[in-house]
């Protein structure tokens, strides 16, 4: 039987999604609540990793098991056996044929930055932040080039194992909520470090050390060292992965919501 799993997690504990030898990934967190419940070890298969400190509103992951439980065993009884900051949201058994990841058609991101003089400190490692003012206007025509198909080798990292450094940008936002700015994209698929990077781009073209005409250079530039650093992880949500309706998924998209003044 293959079972499909929605899950939201605090990443600031853990060294990334991916399993490490140490234990301390999410995956690994994971594997030892299910293999509690099934009776027998569990591997995982999810629909993308998530860096040390980045969180999930809503990462799908699949297994297979041989014990029969009912879907609220996979979901309240796992849920007793994992940490606070790990939930399972919900459980569907699925066809064997589902992958939680080669069937995703596209991912997408929220990116939350406090901009003000002084860090917050009841939402430290839930948002970024940046000190400086950011001009809105000049963020908002920056990312506009973003969306469509590119080559997004200017925000790769070096260590990215992806074949190819082509996506397709279906939706590149941000607005401003009070003294925050919130960041919104959805893609085919994103690069290693593509969010964090693409943000770094639009903090610096927010505080005037670049044009928002800086954007379409680095693009056709597709040069990482000619981009500013990449950002910290700390505001960053896998918020969906979006699947055919055929697989009967639940949902699988969500938002967040902190209402920063």
């Amino acid at each position: 039987m293959r079972v499909a799993l929605g899950l939201e997690y605090d990443g600031a504990g853990f060294c990334g999604w991916q399993s490490q030898p140490n234990g301390l990934a999410v995956q690994d967190t994971l594997e030892r609540a299910l293999a509690d419940m099934a009776g027998h070890p569990v591997r995982v298969a999810a629909a993308g990793r998530t860096d040390t400190g980045v969180h999930a509103l809503c990462q799908v992951v699949h297994f297979d098991t041989t014990t029969a439980r009912p879907q609220s065993a996979w979901v309240r009884g796992v849920n007793t056996k994992l940490p606070s900051t790990v939930r399972v949201l919900w459980a569907q058994e699925v066809d064997e044929r589902f992958h939680a990841r080669f069937d995703a058609f596209q991912r997408s991101y929220q990116y939350w930055l406090v901009n003000q003089p002084v860090a917050s400190a009841v939402m430290a490692g839930k948002v970024g932040w940046f000190h400086q003012p950011l001009d809105l206007d000049s963020m908002q025509e920056a990312i506009d080039y973003l969306r469509g198909q590119h080559d997004f080798s200017a925000f790769r990292a070096a260590e990215c194992q992806a074949r190819t450094p082509v996506k397709t940008m279906h939706r590149a936002t941000v607005r401003a909520i009070g003294s925050s700015f919130v960041f919104e994209f959805c893609a085919n698929a994103f690069l290693h470090h593509q969010v964090r990077n693409m943000v770094g781009a639009l903090v610096y073209i927010g505080k005037g050390k670049y044009p928002p005409q800086f954007m379409p250079e680095l693009l056709a530039q597709r040069d990482r060292t000619l981009s500013p650093p990449t950002f910290a992880p700390d505001g960053l949500y896998l918020a969906g992965v979006s699947y055919d309706a055929h697989w009967g998924l639940p949902d699988t998209e969500r938002a967040l919501q902190f209402g920063i003044g």
